[in-house]
């Protein structure tokens, strides 16, 4: 049987609009603003603080490679001082709707972008409702 662990970044209680209102860059806070919204209405989900630096949507259990499980967000974003972070949950590294964002960087997993005036919002839109799909 496999052996839940507790990451770092963990769901919290802190509050979700304190801590968009303490984001210090205010490009970053007004993009966290609509970010924010765009997920809510996507997920149907409230946010949560993940951590200290991160807003999730949604939670679901899955299991590495070695057994251990951990609980993780579905969706969500942080606003860093380079840029924002956007978590979604599948490869992105294969993903041909990046091809029509706009300009961003990319891991497996997250999307980095300096601002959302930046990239095309609709394409942003389906990026997070796809990262929607997997919910557990």
């Amino acid at each position: 049987m496999a052996k839940k662990k507790t990451l770092v970044n963990t769901e919290t209680d802190k509050d979700v609009s304190a801590f968009i209102e303490n984001v210090k860059h205010k490009q970053r806070k007004e993009d966290s603003k609509v970010l924010l919204q765009l997920m809510k209405e996507i997920t149907n989900v409230e946010p949560k603080i993940w951590g200290v630096s991160i807003i999730g949507f949604g939670k679901y259990t899955y299991a590495r490679k070695n057994g251990e499980e951990y609980e993780w967000f579905t969706v969500g974003f942080s606003p860093g001082k380079a840029h924002l972070s956007i978590y979604l949950m599948f490869d992105l590294t294969v993903e041909p709707l990046l091809d029509k964002l706009g300009p961003h960087k990319n891991g497996k997993g997250c999307l980095c972008i300096k601002k959302l005036s930046d990239i095309k919002i609709p394409i942003l839109k389906k990026l997070i409702a796809k990262s929607k799909k997997w919910e557990r």
